[in-house]
């Protein structure tokens, strides 16, 4: 009976590890095929990715478009893990009366949808494009201020940072060590697990991010991956093999990104400690 039970088990997970896999090799296996034999089906490698990967080179600003989504995207996550580590860290560690009010009222915000506050932000970026327009509309940092502080990532600080020994912060402030002394030459590195969960989160979320650079990012040598896979959509017959590359290609970086970091990403999201 245990046997059957394990061969029911290892089937069952099988399956569930194909259906889970085989868009991802669909799309792998599209991306060198034709446009026509991705719209029949075809479940075989095709003899086209390098056509493909010419026609895509030549018709789009692929590197551009890479490139920018690699500023944001890094330049999103340093900010954004060190403002919520220092937040998550500053409800944790010090003592206020009215830290969990605040902590209250942030974790309300999560309830708000994106859609909701789409509006008053481009309002709000478009009215500082006339003083500031290094910061206003068709700027890389249009996109990025709205998310280097969630306050899922300082709520996710603030629970790993439970687990922090407080004995340490006593003793580097006794050894003569500032606040931030501590928090830069202490916290961070013993927490390391936390920040690698927090950053490759925060990577891929921003890497994939649509909806607001489509509003805020209007010339065309600042557009970013997803857009550009979106434009390649868009057209009266897209051609699906280019479509697939495309993806392919997005895909990578954040694949990588995970499987490099991939054990200190499960270590920070147990709440490890080293």
């Amino acid at each position: 009976m245990s046997n059957l039970k394990r061969v029911f088990t290892y089937a069952f997970l099988g399956g569930a590890a194909f259906v889970s896999i085989f868009p991802f090799l669909w799309m792998v296996v599209s991306a060198t095929n034709k446009s026509v034999d991705v719209t029949k089906g075809r479940l075989l490698p095709g003899s086209h990715l390098l056509d493909n990967f010419r026609k895509l080179a030549e018709s789009t600003d692929l590197w551009t478009s890479l490139w920018n989504s690699a500023k944001i995207s890094v330049l999103t996550t340093i900010l954004a893990i060190v403002i919520a580590s220092l937040a998550g860290y500053g409800f944790e560690i010090y003592r206020s009366r009215a830290k969990d009010i605040v902590f209250s009222v942030l974790l309300l915000s999560m309830m708000i949808p994106f859609a909701a506050l789409m509006i008053p932000l481009y309002r709000m970026f478009a009215n500082i494009s006339g003083s500031l327009p290094a910061i206003g509309i068709d700027t890389m940092a249009s996109v990025m201020l709205p998310t280097i502080t969630t306050a899922f990532l300082i709520f996710f600080f603030r629970q790993n940072s439970k687990m922090f020994p407080k004995d340490m912060v006593e003793a580097g402030r006794i050894d003569g060590l500032s606040e931030l002394g501590i928090f830069f030459k202490i916290f961070m590195p013993t927490m390391k697990t936390t920040y690698a969960a927090a950053g490759i989160i925060t990577f891929m979320s921003s890497w994939n991010n649509y909806l607001w650079p489509l509003i805020v990012l209007q010339s065309p040598g600042q557009k970013t991956i997803p857009l550009l896979i979106s434009n390649l959509g868009s057209g009266y017959s897209p051609d699906y093999g280019l479509i697939m590359l495309a993806i392919v290609i997005a895909t990578l970086p954040t694949a990588l990104v995970f499987f490099l970091m991939q054990k200190h990403f499960v270590a920070g999201m147990m709440g490890s400690v080293k």
